[in-house]
């Protein structure tokens, strides 16, 4: 079976960092392209952040843009996402997504594979 599965998500301090982690069971994410999306409180499907299968990066949102680093590790068939100087904007339900291809893309919806989601909440 397919699956993904984030992890790492919680309560963040504002101004800290955040470290999430998609892995991968049932496939290899060698010749996919993976993206981090977020849903905020009453907003749509976001995408934050993707890197491709040759490993090229793409950041989504200005607002994310220096604050985000998204690295994959082929041989733990897991994908990372680091965000640092959160601020209650960036609470939302974060979700890893995969498709087979070498390009990434802002649209949700070219992704075939999803995970359930981490909630993360960024309050003092």
């Amino acid at each position: 079976q397919l699956q993904l599965v984030e992890s790492g998500g919680g309560l963040v301090q504002p101004g800290g960092p955040l470290r999430l982690s998609c892995a991968a069971s049932g496939f290899t994410l060698d010749y996919f392209a993976i993206g981090w999306f977020r849903q905020g409180p009453g907003k749509g499907r976001d995408g934050v952040s993707c890197i491709s299968s040759g490993g090229g990066r793409t950041n989504f949102f200005d607002s994310v843009k220096g604050r985000v680093t998204i690295s994959r590790d082929n041989d733990k068939n897991t994908v990372y996402l680091r965000m640092n100087s959160l601020t209650p904007e960036d609470t939302a339900v974060y979700y890893c997504a995969a498709v087979r291809s070498l390009y990434c893309s802002p649209s949700s919806l070219r992704y075939d594979y999803w995970g359930q989601g981490t909630q993360v909440t960024v309050s003092s």
